[in-house]
């Protein structure tokens, strides 16, 4: 009884901190999405479930379907980008050098997303970088930014670290004398990597996987930047109910959905990761 009464007293902390930075928040949150929007733009308290029906609208699911999309697009590239250096790292890269080039994935970070994002709008349009060369080399110039391309590249370049890192971690731990034994017992590369490294990977495969799914879900400045108007996605929609349309009781009601279909995908997901750790 006193161990559990000493780890409640542990995790207690924890808990105010969650409850102060996501359950107060979350609760105003949905105490606004039952509102509406007064004339001047302000937020007319109430207990109506209008904002959440107008949600299910098929132009809003439409963007939410987009948006789920783009999110699972995203992860299955930064996947099949990420594998190959995280093996290159953990596998073939000589210890010495690992460091230096685990900072230069992490190099990125230091710099803001949004410049980020900014420099990639220099390098898509019709006179960029990308155009210029091409043209220099007589090929037709592509038309790159204001395209779901664009905001999938932006998407990709933005979250590839995250999928990095977990792989590499998972791939470093890997049990070397497994992969001697699956050589010696007369398995193909191919086959032991199918066999053996990949199974033994699914825990930094999943973890990577949610890392970058979640805020992909919701992003908002890759689109905005270099989606521009013609590509709507949930973030860019909720943020224009905050700052343009001034319907926050709308925007809560999105903002709380979005939460909402996060949480049921790791629950539903949550036996298939849990396999996966323990794989």
């Amino acid at each position: 009884m006193n161990g559990r009464r000493q780890a409640l007293l542990l995790l207690a902390p924890a808990f105010v901190v969650l409850a102060l930075l996501v359950g107060l928040p979350q609760g105003l949150m949905f105490e606004a999405s039952l509102g509406q929007r007064s004339v001047h733009g302000g937020i007319e308290h109430g207990a109506s479930a209008a904002n959440y029906v107008r949600a299910f609208e098929p132009l809003y699911l439409t963007i939410f379907a987009r948006s789920v999309w783009l999110a699972v697009v995203t992860t299955a590239v930064t996947l099949l980008l990420a594998y190959p250096v995280a093996y290159w790292l953990a596998l073939v890269v000589p210890a010495r050098r690992r460091n230096a080039l685990l900072a230069l994935i992490v190099l990125p970070f230091w710099t803001s997303f949004l410049v980020r994002m900014y420099a990639w709008v220099f390098l898509l349009r019709s006179e960029g970088l990308i155009n210029m060369t091409l043209h220099a080399l007589g090929l037709p110039a592509l038309d790159l930014l204001y395209t779901p391309t664009a905001v999938l590249i932006g998407q990709v370049y933005g979250e590839v670290p995250f999928m990095v890192l977990p792989l590499y971690v998972a791939l470093e731990r890997l049990d070397r004398t497994l992969l001697e034994a699956a050589a010696d017992l007369g398995a193909s590369p191919r086959r032991t990597f199918w066999s053996v490294t990949f199974p033994l990977t699914l825990p930094g495969i999943v973890a990577g996987s949610v890392l970058v799914f979640i805020p992909s879900l919701g992003a908002y400045i890759a689109p905005d930047l270099l989606g521009g108007a013609k590509s709507v996605f949930i973030g860019n929609l909720i943020q224009n109910q905050f700052a343009i349309a001034r319907d926050v009781p709308f925007g809560a009601a999105l903002s709380f959905l979005l939460s909402a279909l996060v949480l049921l995908l790791l629950v539903v997901l949550k036996r298939p990761l849990q396999a996966a750790r323990l794989a």
